[in-house]
């Protein structure tokens, strides 16, 4: 394991050539072909997506109630960023 670990640690740019140069470009792409993370299922997906519109959409709701007063066309775009969800 720990053998595994020290080939995609090691870049050997001291000496320069075309090989280190070569080898240490396999080594970055075997590291990012293994460090992919697994993708959330399209259920997941719409589960956090709508949990998080409707927290902005309150957030905006509510800073737009804050600026009436002092802003109003801020406040008048607020509530139009929080209807379109």
């Amino acid at each position: 394991m720990s053998t595994a670990n020290n080939t995609f640690d090691y870049n050997d740019f001291a000496h320069g050539g075309y090989v280190s140069n070569v080898l240490s470009a396999a080594r970055s792409l075997l590291a990012a072909l293994f460090a992919v993370n697994p993708r959330a299922t399209a259920a997941d997906e719409a589960l956090v997506s709508q949990s998080n519109k409707d927290s902005t959409c309150t957030y905006l709701s509510r800073m737009a109630d804050d600026y009436e007063h002092i802003a109003p066309n801020l406040s008048a775009e607020l509530r139009f960023m929080a209807s379109r969800g």
